[in-house]
């Protein structure tokens, strides 16, 4: 997955592999294919979902992805496309009438039409509410069931860590992390925390005399936990002096917390924006 907000050049970074935009500076291959000589041979082997895809208004799911698979000198069966993104029930159903989360999936099967190596999905469920959201997830990762690599754009930081077996996190035009999703958050991210809520002055002196370091937020404890020991410790210490607080949560980092720490915003104010 490519992740950043909007306007972090995500879209130019992958038309440009999708030979679609024309780099200004620089060298990129695809498939071992130089974007500048080989596009043709580029094109054989990628499939594409735009942002903002569309189909025709007024053809079925089985007519739209047969009238983009045309296209191509070699195709799948339009049958095997329709089953891989479970609209079988929706093949006589037209484009016009279907909801975002179901044309999103008809836009998945067209751009598997060619049954390329590479699939590129830009920023897939923009839009969509969770159900549906979820409903794509389970697409995609059939596509990676199929042995398809799979180029996800997102500004979702759980899209990306749910989806991904490796991220690159993109702000203002570069690449400012990759790996893996957990190689990410260990090497960036700020740790565990241990969250006493809603914790009284008696829980701050507990936690004091047991010589336990927190920060104070709000009502809130903030300890960082450094190995699983730490816990136990917590919970007996609060508990042996009645100490008064709501809950204990144990909150681990995310990519969210990642781009916070290296862009010093959060994504979700940069969507926002």
């Amino acid at each position: 997955s490519i992740l950043g907000p909007n306007g972090a050049g995500k879209t130019t970074t992958v038309e440009i592999m999708e030979c679609l935009r024309t780099p200004t500076s620089g060298s990129v291959k695809v498939l071992g294919h130089d974007i500048n000589h080989q596009q043709k041979d580029i094109k054989r082997r990628v499939g594409v979902l735009p942002q903002d895809f569309h189909s025709y208004e007024l053809l079925t799911v089985k007519e739209s992805i047969e009238y983009f698979a045309g296209l191509y000198d070699k195709n799948l069966p339009t049958d095997d496309l329709i089953k891989a993104v479970n609209l079988e029930d929706k093949r006589d159903e037209l484009f016009k009438n279907l909801s975002g989360g179901l044309k999103q999936r008809v836009g998945v099967a067209i751009s598997m039409a060619n049954d390329p190596d590479i699939i590129f999905l830009d920023e897939p469920t923009t839009g969509l509410d969770p159900k549906a959201r979820r409903e794509v997830w389970d697409v995609i990762r059939n596509l990676k069931s199929r042995n398809k690599t799979v180029i996800l754009t997102t500004h979702y930081m759980e899209e990306a860590e749910v989806l991904s077996d490796r991220v690159a996190i993109m702000n203002s035009g570069k690449f400012i992390a990759f790996g893996t999703p957990k190689s990410i958050i260990e090497e960036h991210g700020i740790g565990s925390l241990c969250i006493v809520k809603g914790a009284s002055q008696s829980a701050k002196d507990s936690l004091t005399k047991a010589d336990l370091n927190f920060e104070t937020k709000g009502n809130d404890l903030w300890i960082h936990v450094e190995d699983k020991t730490i816990l136990p410790k917590i919970v007996k210490t609060l508990s042996e002096n009645g100490s008064g607080y709501d809950e204990i949560l144990l909150k681990r980092s995310t990519l969210e917390d990642v781009f916070l720490k290296l862009t010093g915003r959060k994504i979700s104010e940069e969507v926002e924006s």
